[in-house]
Parts: structure tokens; sequence; C-alpha cells
């Protein structure tokens, strides 16, 4: 199950990336480039993280392949999707669920830490997400007001409190992947939030100034 979730979750958030390109007309190496960049990256940096050498892709060269074999996938399909923004979120909703259960497993095998695994998994599930974004100026998953990191967290605490109460880790896996799934879906779909910041007015700027003399 574990593996399974791994590559799907590579998969996945590659055919992101790719669709990110796709959206900026890019060439094929630019297809490549922002697949392997977000099927990888999160997972690159929580192997830098909890200091495993090497990381996950240059252990096993497959994941490259699979987001190469996604990214000339996308680049000859890409146009037969007329919104193609709406399924790179639902896609990266896919991909959050995956990732977060496979980032959890990782860093509770490397710390034996529930804390550690959750984070560890919310950065699995989530910066790849959010590379992707920045490098082709879109809105970025993080900034947009549905709930995102909030979902791989839950993911990964399901995850943990199953496998704390002695559940079959394929029954625990699927537990943590379902409820990130759900919690994503329903802030996409019914634009669930949590409550943002919202402090008091300021004083004006001449107020403060006569205040601080």
């Amino acid at each position: 199950m574990l593996t399974i979730l791994d590559y799907a979750g590579v998969a996945v958030f590659a055919a992101t990336g790719a669709l990110a390109a796709s959206r900026q007309q890019l060439d094929p190496i630019g297809f490549l480039f922002f697949a392997a960049m977000t099927g990888i990256g999160g997972g690159t940096i929580r192997d830098l993280v909890l200091g495993q050498r090497p990381v996950f892709w240059v252990e096993n060269p497959a994941y490259l392949l699979v987001c190469a074999g996604v990214a000339g996938l996308v680049f000859f399909t890409a146009h037969l999707f007329e919104s193609r923004y709406r399924l790179l979120l639902w896609l990266d909703a896919i991909g959050l669920a995956a990732y977060c259960v496979m980032g959890a497993a990782k860093g509770y095998a490397a710390s034996g830490s529930a804390v550690v695994a959750i984070v560890a998994g919310a950065m699995t599930a989530t910066f790849g997400g959010i590379l992707r974004d920045v490098l082709s100026e879109e809105p970025s998953v993080l900034m947009r007001p549905e709930i995102y990191v909030t979902a791989a967290m839950l993911g990964a605490a399901v995850f943990m409190l199953a496998i704390t109460l002695a559940a079959p880790l394929w029954l625990a896996a699927l537990a943590g992947a379902a409820s990130a799934f759900a919690l994503r879906g329903g802030a996409l779909f019914y634009g669930w939030r949590i409550p943002s910041y919202r402090p008091r007015p300021g004083r004006a700027q001449e107020e403060s100034l006569k205040k601080d003399k």
C-alpha cells in the first residue's frame, strides 16, 4: 500500500506540474522540468530534512522515469481539458492525500516520533505544489483561502493514530489518505476554510506619531 501511494503521489503531482507547464505553453523540456520538480520536490525536501542520504529518487531513478512518462503524456493530452486549472487542483488533492501518508511513514521510520511523522507528511504533500505554483506564477495553493496544509496534517495524523492503535498498515494508509482527500476535496467543492486573522484597524499615522512623541 505504501509503495502504491508513493508512486501514485509522484505521478499525480508530476501531472499537476505538467499541467502548469501547459498553461504557460512551455516546450517538452519545460514539461519535464515542472513534472519532476512537482513530483519529487516535496519528497526531496523531506529526505534532506530527515538526513536521508541519498534522497529517494537518487536511490531509485524509477521515480524520474515516472515523472518523464507523465510529462510526455500530459504534453500530448493537456489540450483535451477545457479547465486545466480546476483539474490541476483536484489532481493536487489526490497527490496530497497519497503523499501525506507516505511522508508520515518515512518520517516515523526515520525518527520514531509521531510529531515528526506528521510534519514530514505535511511537508512531503505540500512543498512540491508550492514550488510549482511559485515558478509557474499561478495562484499559490498555500495562499488560497481553502484548507490545504491542514488536510495533509490531518491525513498524516489519522495514519499515525491508526498505526498507534495497531491497525493493519494497509488500513492505516487508506484511512489517512481518505481523510486528507475528504477534507481537501470538501474545501475545493464547498469552500471550507479556517477562520483567518482579522486585526483591529490600526491607528492613523498621524495619531501614532503624536503618541510616540
